[in-house]
């Protein structure tokens, strides 16, 4: 009885599903709580012992990573939908990270492959984190070339655009900014340094 019980009784037809549906519940199970979970919240959730999460996931850093990364694919759709034919790099950052942020809000999982911060606080200069945010402003109607952006300065905007988000994630403001608020905000002060980089190839 209690092998039915386990998995809703229905139990997975290979480790491929067993994964996935691992995935899925830690998914489900973030977005409920809105916080970092335990192997055994996930186990709860499906029914079975901790051991059998363990089997597929060495830890809750790997699971949560792994919800991260299941998650990624339609919030990279639906940014590239909020920064469609913005090609002005000041106007398209300050836009991409404010949707992040309002995203990241609604599902916490994401802030974890973008920085790391609720499992490793170094994760913010992770080789996964910077290839996430590589993806996310290649994602932009911008050309960089024309702005004055070589692949090593791009990787340092990525660098420079993952840390001004972590500064928020962990510290909001009291009372936070509203998303107009931190438009003004971020073209004012984000957006001097991102436009110092034409303005250094013009000279160069």
């Amino acid at each position: 009885m209690a092998r039915r019980r386990g998995w809703g009784g229905r139990p997975p037809v290979d480790d491929d599903e067993a994964s996935q549906r691992i995935v899925d519940a830690a998914v489900e199970v973030i977005g409920r709580t809105g916080s970092a979970i335990s192997i055994a919240d996930v186990a709860e959730s499906l029914g079975v012992i901790r051991q059998t999460v363990y089997r597929y996931f060495p830890s809750a850093d790997a699971l949560m990573r792994a919800a991260a990364i299941a998650s990624v694919a339609g919030f990279l759709d639906r940014l590239t939908q909020q920064v469609r034919d913005l090609e002005d790099p000041v106007g398209a950052m300050t836009e991409g990270v404010v949707f992040t942020l309002a995203e990241v809000r609604r599902t916490p999982h994401l802030g974890i492959l973008l920085t790391g911060t609720d499992v490793h606080p170094d994760g913010i200069t992770s080789d996964e984190a910077r290839a996430f945010g590589m993806t996310m402003i290649r994602r932009f109607d911008v050309d960089w070339e024309r702005h004055g952006y070589d692949d090593e300065s791009l990787g340092e905007l990525v660098e420079y655009l993952l840390r001004t988000m972590q500064s928020f994630f962990i510290s909001p403001g009291n009372p936070p900014r509203s998303d107009d608020d931190l438009r003004r905000y971020l073209r004012r002060w984000m957006g001097t340094a991102i436009m110092a980089q034409s303005g250094r190839s013009e000279t160069d």
